[in-house]
């Protein structure tokens, strides 16, 4: 034995290790989003050159029965697709391919669906098609052939929209999240609810290729049984830098930033114009995630804001976005998740950021400081015309939080104002405990105005929202005038019976209120808690 540390490990041969079934159940729980996985399908149809995709929801009745993926690529002969359908397996992906790592199509599918099946036709070949079985595939990697009839059906039933003369079918079966009951219209509320989100998604990372006359997504959903389709929308483009005007005269501002060991990287910094309401700036996420870098792969979104280690997000530079261009050979400076939902760049991009990025005579550090100085000039002049106020606490959705905060100047070292539900007199649909700083909501209407979805702390923000607006000033003030009391009457009389007619509406039993109907016009209908009653 020797003290000498030995910079390589020593060997004594080599011993075949073959993967044990449950590597498939581990590969299908990465964590993939249900929005991520299907943009990581239409990743693959984009590297097989489709001009249309079409992500298809097929149900019959209230009951969803199968989610496909349908492109007019250039399709897969059974060799190909084999490899495709190989765990771990890779084809040779050329430096502009969007497909990295061999392994999207089964993760991204089998953390969403029971099976998924992958039917394929080029322009010389049949079509073919293969499919994977969870409950299978976990017993010895056996992936099914898909019978050859079968196969060309599903190619012919998307002729002409969009499959030409070749194209692939993704369809996935048993799919997770769909409903398990579709009565009382919730399968209607989960189809508009998940293709909203799914059509955001897909337009934030695209965006580049939907903005092209020649790329089109469009979602659909079509009935089985009378093969109606009663639901057919085009994906449109949400670019993170279309504003109409900069909110800095100077910018754009294209950026040089030289990382050792990849070279020369292009940054292109933007500023928003303050008070934006565009859905390319507030759909992309909170203020202070939307902020930071957003890093693209050739023409693909990868990462949506973030400061990567550069520095710490900050409410005064909510209008600061950089577009990254990430080179080819990133080497291990540029490392990709992959989900492709994000970027670790090393401490090498960071470094250069603060020591020689330049755009012309301006330093990178110079636009951070002039962003900073957008915010806070728009903030001076909103400050000018509108009151501080007490802001938003426990309660209150994050998001609202900081919309409010960010429109409002807050009174400082105040404590903010939370909301909360609990049993309160049948004549109340709210109370206000002063003292406590507390709106409280009547916990009986509870569930009508959620319309039968789960309750949280955060839970109703377009209600709490707008009781915020209403009541922030009760807790502002030191004394409440008859206005303001008079005010609190009224509101409450009219919410009152607002949330009664939510409750008949809703079909619920109306006999124990049937005493309290008249509507409350005093100042203990109100109850202000910690206030003399008038």
């Amino acid at each position: 034995m020797t003290d000498a540390w030995l910079y390589e490990v020593p060997t004594a041969g080599s011993k075949h290790l073959p993967p044990d079934g449950r590597y498939m159940e581990a590969l299908a729980n990465q964590g993939y989003g249900f929005e991520t996985a299907i943009a990581d399908l239409v990743d693959n149809s984009i590297d097989a050159g489709a001009k249309d995709v079409v992500i298809h929801f097929l149900r019959d009745g209230d009951q969803l029965l199968s989610l496909l993926v349908v492109d007019d690529g250039k399709g897969m002969g059974e060799e190909e697709l084999d490899v495709a359908m190989t765990v771990g397996g890779r084809r040779g992906y050329d430096e502009h391919a969007l497909g990295m790592f061999g392994t999207g199509l089964k993760s991204a599918s089998l953390s969403h669906a029971a099976s998924v099946t992958v039917v394929s036709k080029t322009r010389r070949t049949r079509a073919v098609g293969r499919r994977w079985v969870m409950e299978r595939a976990v017993e010895g990697f056996q992936c099914d052939i898909v019978d050859p009839d079968y196969s060309q059906s599903l190619i012919d039933r998307y002729s002409g929209r969009p499959i030409t003369w070749q194209g692939t079918v993704i369809r996935w079966d048993g799919v997770k999240n769909f409903p398990q009951y579709g009565g009382d219209r919730q399968t209607d509320r989960y189809l508009h609810q998940t293709i909203n989100k799914l059509g955001l998604h897909l337009g934030l990372y695209l965006h580049r290729f939907l903005a092209r006359d020649d790329f089109n997504i469009t979602i659909a959903v079509e009935d089985v049984a009378t093969r109606t389709e009663y639901m057919n929308f085009g994906v449109q483009p949400l670019d993170p830098f279309a504003y109409p005007t900069p909110g800095h005269p100077e910018y754009p501002l294209d950026f040089t930033a030289e990382v050792p060991n990849v070279g020369a990287v292009a940054l292109r910094a933007h500023i928003w114009p303050p008070k934006s309401s565009l859905d390319e700036y507030k759909a992309v996420g909170p203020v202070m995630e939307r902020q930071g870098f957003y890093f693209y792969r050739n023409d693909r979104l990868v990462q949506a804001g973030g400061w990567n280690g550069y520095r710490q997000p900050e409410q005064h530079l909510s209008l600061a976005r950089v577009a990254v261009e990430l080179p080819p050979a990133g080497g291990e400076v540029f490392r990709l998740t992959v989900k492709k939902q994000g970027v670790e760049a090393g401490p090498e991009f960071a470094a250069a950021l603060l020591d020689g990025c330049v755009g012309g005579e301006r330093a990178f550090g110079q636009y951070i400081e002039e962003a900073q100085g957008v915010y806070r000039d728009a903030r001076k002049r909103a400050g000018a015309t509108r009151k501080p106020v007490i802001g938003p606490g426990k309660g209150f959705d994050p998001a609202v939080r900081e919309v409010i905060e960010d429109e409002l100047p807050l009174i400082p070292g105040e404590e903010p104002i939370a909301i909360r539900w609990q049993a309160l007199d049948d004549s109340l649909f709210f109370d206000i405990d002063r003292e406590g700083r507390v709106i409280v909501l009547n916990r009986r209407f509870r569930d009508t105005i959620l319309g039968g979805r789960r309750g949280g702390l955060n839970d109703a923000p377009l209600l709490k929202s707008l009781l915020y607006l209403l009541l922030h000033e009760v807790f502002e003030k030191e004394y409440i005038g008859s206005r303001q009391k008079d005010n609190l009457a009224l509101w409450q009389s009219v919410m009152l019976a607002a949330a009664q007619s939510e409750v008949e509406r809703a079909g619920g039993d109306l006999q124990s209120w049937r005493g309290v109907l008249k509507p409350a016009v005093s100042m203990e209908s109100a109850r202000v808690n910690g206030e003399a009653h008038a």
